[in-house]
């Protein structure tokens, strides 16, 4: 099979590679172990990588990776044919069926024009394919339906995806039923009364000592044995909460909150995180590459010197 297979531009060639890769004793042995569930993971990552060659704006690499998350399409498609469940004819048919009931402006009748009405229709459109999808997985499943737990407004926000982003659109569903803050105004009142609350939890608990401590406690030394915290976190630790939990689940209030911000200002949190982390990246190399240059590693600098690059390596970027 190997010396007779040719690279083609016809999406045929493969699913006919796929066929031969899934078929018993000739096919691979790696890939005739695979299921949905040890696929998913390189499906997720084969997504990032095509945000990443657009990030990068390397066009060539976006070709290699589309057609690496297009193997995924494929691949899903063929454990699902093999269960008797769809094919990959199936899929384009599903997607194409979509993609023209929601657009009637463009393949009906519909006159919609500008973006905001035709979000609207969309998401209309979109609100009455639940109740036929519903039905379809009850076929596909034997009318066996497994019922999620979860309030119905939110229950099309799928958990896993990445946190953040689950985050903003979780808050843009309740929003749509107005429950939403006003303005950014309470929004950051919120954000000050959530940091205020995690230095209570976490100060107390600097791995690197006790020398900030949230406010209104006192030094381990000066509290009587046994005696307990005030604030936030005897607050907390009367719960039954341990003291890990405690600040993670504030923590986590911390983000959730700074998601719905970046919702309201109509920023993409991950897209943020993303440019504060290459941002990081960059300016430590500054740091390495001079550093370098002087003999030296980070590990054989003060944090001072460090430091004074790393302001070294902000003011080279804004000029």
């Amino acid at each position: 099979m190997a010396n007779t297979m040719k690279p083609s531009r016809d999406i045929a060639r493969l699913i006919e590679i796929m066929a031969a890769l899934r078929t018993p004793v000739t096919g691979c042995p790696w890939d005739l172990e695979q299921t949905f569930e040890t696929i998913a993971p390189y499906t997720i990552e084969e997504a990032y990588e095509v945000a990443d060659a657009i990030e990068r704006r390397d066009l060539a690499d976006l070709k290699d990776e589309l057609g690496d998350l297009l193997l995924q399409v494929v691949y899903h498609s063929r454990l699902a044919e093999e269960q008797g469940a769809f094919s990959f004819a199936d899929v384009v048919e599903a997607v194409t069926k979509k993609m023209i009931r929601r657009h009637p402006h463009v393949f009906g009748d519909g006159t919609a024009r500008d973006p905001s009405t035709v979000k609207a229709t969309w998401d209309q459109l979109k609100a009455e394919e639940r109740a036929e999808k519903a039905a379809e997985r009850a076929r596909l499943s034997g009318g066996n339906t497994t019922s999620t737990d979860g309030p119905v407004t939110l229950a099309d926000v799928p958990p896993t995806l990445p946190a953040l982003t689950r985050a903003t659109k979780l808050q843009h569903k309740a929003a749509k039923v107005g429950f939403d803050w006003p303005n950014l105004l309470p929004v950051f009142e919120k954000l000050k009364e959530e940091i205020q609350e995690f230095e209570e939890v976490a100060l107390p608990h600097d791995p690197r000592g006790e020398s900030l401590l949230a406010p209104g406690d006192s030094p381990p030394e000066s509290r009587p044995p046994g005696a307990a915290r005030s604030g936030r976190l005897a607050e907390r630790e009367s719960e039954g909460v341990n003291k890990h939990s405690a600040i993670k689940e504030e923590f986590g209030d911390i983000l959730f909150v700074m998601a719905n911000i970046a919702r309201h200002l109509d920023i993409n949190p991950e897209d943020a995180l993303r440019g504060a982390n290459r941002k990081f990246v960059r300016r430590f190399a500054h740091i390495e590459k001079v550093l370098a240059e002087r003999g030296k590693t980070p590990a054989q600098s003060t944090l001072e010197e460090m430091d004074a690059l790393w302001d070294e390596a902000k003011a080279l970027e804004k000029t």
